[in-house]
């Protein structure tokens, strides 16, 4: 009962794999070289499970490293342990098995953009796709359960993130969130949600059914411009600018960010 998790949670040994878990993410976040981390890891720090200790997962080591932006150690464990660096930690709070994709929620959350394209690299060479960069799965006790890494993108507007995800094959979800944030955000962040918008656009297979916009036509017309405001609704075909940009889109997102500023996505409003 609860006197016996007391009495766990008191443990001398448990207490020790406290500390040195808590000294592996401050050592994380003085972006110490890789291999004394990695000694650190193999050798030094634990973790209490089941009332044992055990060894520091590569999984959760890449998590310091994404919160502290490490990127030479994110690159290390991805390139050293592959899938296994991305395999979804359990639950500390009910120790369930892990599940989903913590590590893009992660990145996203935190607007980790290089590490978040490694990961991706990770993902694609191992021919791990569609339902890895689309769960939203993870146990409730997890920030972020019940979203995909792009719902939470385009919640936190966070476009090189999300250009990341959808060229990456993620699904474009996310069109109705988008549309409002771009209402409802302060004017410090219309941008990042403009852009946000703009990336769905690029990735939509085809605008599904929106009831807001026929509901305020005036409104959203004059956010979207005309043109994109009758493609959404079904009246019209997308601007031309739109069906050039879509078509280069799905060639890589490298191919969008280095376009000069006129022809970015913004520019067909």
């Amino acid at each position: 009962g609860p006197l016996h998790l007391d009495c766990l949670s008191s443990s001398p040994s448990q207490r020790e794999c406290e500390r040195t878990a808590f000294s592996f993410y401050c050592a994380v976040r003085e972006q110490l070289p890789v291999w004394l981390l990695e000694d650190m890891r193999s050798m030094e720090v634990f973790c209490w499970e089941d009332g044992h200790p055990r060894a520091f997962l590569p999984c959760e080591a890449l998590l310091y490293a994404l919160v502290h932006n490490h990127q030479d150690y994110a690159r290390y464990l991805l390139d050293r342990y592959s899938l296994s660096a991305l395999k979804a930690p359990r639950c500390s709070f009910c120790c369930c098995g892990g599940s989903g994709a913590p590590h893009l929620k992660m990145a996203v959350r935190y607007d980790r953009v290089a590490v978040l394209g490694m990961m991706l690299g990770t993902v694609k060479d191992c021919d791990l796709h569609g339902g890895y960069l689309d769960s939203c799965g993870g146990c409730t006790h997890v920030a972020d359960a019940g979203k995909t890494a792009v719902q939470l993108a385009v919640e936190l507007s966070r476009p090189e993130c999300l250009l990341l995800l959808l060229a990456h094959g993620a699904e474009p979800d996310g069109l109705d969130t988008a549309l409002q944030r771009l209402v409802s955000c302060d004017a410090s962040e219309r941008r990042q949600a403009q852009r946000c918008f703009d990336m769905l656009l690029l990735f939509l297979p085809k605008p599904p059914p929106l009831c807001r916009l026929r509901d305020e036509p005036q409104l959203w017309q004059s956010l979207l411009g005309n043109e994109v405001f009758r493609w959404l609704c079904g009246l019209a075909p997308p601007p031309l600018l739109l069906q050039a940009l879509r078509c280069l889109a799905r060639s890589g997102p490298d191919r969008i960010s280095s376009l000069p500023a006129f022809l970015q996505p913004h520019s067909w409003h």
